[in-house]
Formats: C-alpha cells, sequence, structure tokens
C-alpha cells in the first residue's frame, strides 16, 4: 500500500497540487487519471521521489517515504519497479542486459543468478528468443513488455508505470494491460498506472483517482465511473465516443 496524505507541490509561484491524499492498494491496479496539466503526471513523479514534496507525506507501507533521507530511500527503491512513457531501455544494450540492469545496481548475484532471472522475467512478459536483440530491432509491443520484464526484475512490491499505452496501436494496447493486471494480482504489487486511456480506465481500473486542477475531485472502481454525477469528470471521461457508447448502452 502506497498512502498519499495532503500533499502540496508548487513549481516558482505556480501550484501544481494542492492537499491531495489518496490510498493506492495493494494487489490492485490503481489508476491517475486527468487532463494534460492537471498534475498527474507530477503527483507520480513525487511519489517516486523525483519530485520533492512542499507538504504532506508519502508513505510505503508504514514508512514515510517522504521524510527520508538519500540512503533510506535507496533501500525502499530497490522495491520499485518503474515502466517510463518511451520504456526507456537502453539502446546500446540488448534485451537481455536491459533486464539485468537492475540486477546489477542493487544486487550482488553472480552473472549466471541474473541471466537466469532475466530470463524468467522475459517469459513472463512472453518474450523468447530475444536476450540478443537490440531495442531497435523491436516493435513498440515488445519495447513495452521488455520494459515491463525490467520493472519486475527486483520483483518489486511498488509497480509505476507512466502511460504505458502511448504510442501503440489499440491491440497492443490491450495486451500491455492485461499483462499489467495479471503481474499485479499474481505478484500482489501495489500498481499505480498514470493513464489518459480511457480502455485501460474501464478495462483494469480497480481504483482510479481523477485529478483536475491540481486536486483530487473523485475516486471509485471503473465502474462506479458510469454512476457519477461529479461533472468535470464526466467532462472528462465521456469526450471518449466509446464511453459514450458504453454509458448510452447501460442506461
Amino acid at each position: 500500500m502506497i498512502e498519499v496524505r495532503k500533499v502540496y507541490k508548487s513549481f516558482e509561484e505556480v501550484e501544481v497540487l494542492k492537499d491531495v491524499s489518496i490510498v493506492f492498494e495493494q494487489g490492485k491496479t490503481n489508476l491517475i487519471i486527468g487532463q494534460s496539466g492537471s498534475g498527474k503526471t507530477v503527483l507520480l513523479k513525487s511519489i517516486v521521489g523525483l519530485h520533492e514534496i512542499d507538504k504532506g507525506e508519502i508513505l510505503y507501507g508504514d514508512k514515510n517515504f517522504s521524510a527520508m533521507n538519500f540512503k533510506a530511500r535507496k533501500e525502499i527503491r530497490k522495491e520499485v519497479g518503474m515502466v517510463f512513457q518511451g520504456g526507456a531501455l537502453f539502446d546500446s544494450a540488448t534485451v537481455e542486459e536491459n533486464v539485468m540492469y537492475p540486477l546489477d545496481m542493487f544486487t550482488k548475484q553472480t552473472t549466471e543468478e541474473k541471466i537466469e532471472r532475466a530470463n524468467f522475467c522475459l517469459n513472463r512478459v512472453n518474450i523468447e528468443n530475444a536476450n540478443s536483440k537490440f531495442p531497435s530491432e523491436l516493435s513498440g509491443g515488445m519495447r513495452k513488455r521488455v520494459a515491463i520484464a525490467r520493472a519486475i526484475v527486483l520483483n518489486p512490491k511498488y509497480l509505476f508505470c507512466d502511460e504505458p499505452n502511448s504510442g501503440l496501436d489499440p491491440r497492443t494496447s490491450i495486451l500491455i494491460d492485461n499483462l499489467i493486471k495479471e503481474i499485479t494480482e499474481e505478484f500482489q504489487t501495489t500498481t499505480i498506472i498514470n493513464t489518459h486511456d480511457m480502455n485501460s480506465v474501464m478495462e483494469i481500473g480497480d481504483k482510479v483517482c481523477f485529478i483536475f486542477k491540481g486536486e483530487k475531485y473523485w475516486e471509485g472502481s471503473s465502474q462506479d465511473i458510469f454512476d457519477s454525477d461529479n461533472q468535470e469528470l464526466n467532462n472528462f471521461v465521456f469526450a471518449s465516443k466509446l464511453t459514450q457508447k458504453i454509458k448510452k448502452m447501460r442506461s
């Protein structure tokens, strides 16, 4: 579990996050949604420590991450996996080397142990016979799956995904969504996904938090969205033709 308590964050004179409090649950896919510029990316980066918050607390379990020094945070980060928007694979490294990178950074395993673990994670995301390939030789969907394999190689308690479906076709997006959902349930991670993809929200949104102008305006499950009377949420969600059609079918 990760808990955000009354968090504020500003850049110079601009207040980006205002009194945000959310509990992200273990073993569930927790989605953060909102318009561009709403503050959802700043919130995600604040939770992982890429931005220092101005006020409030961020807790990983019962540990106050926001009050920790660099050394203490490093211990927490060993339990964190991150899937970046563009995959963020190292172009000059092979698939195997990319997946092994966190093991090189945080463990003292032998090379054989690292390779075995990397292969396990690659198999888990359905990547086979690609260990020696470079990212440029892979499709967009395969690069995202390699990025997920790297994110789970340390068997993290916490998994963060920043727009994991960005740049992918609808079919591949569904595959990535299902994979993240399966891994979340299988390993009982606390998974937080920053997304604007309403298909993802409807398919895997165990918990959905809507951020509007830096504030938490609404939270609930993907099914609760259809019954919400929050006007800003409805304006955001039902701008999609697909969700308009679904809502009409349900009414």
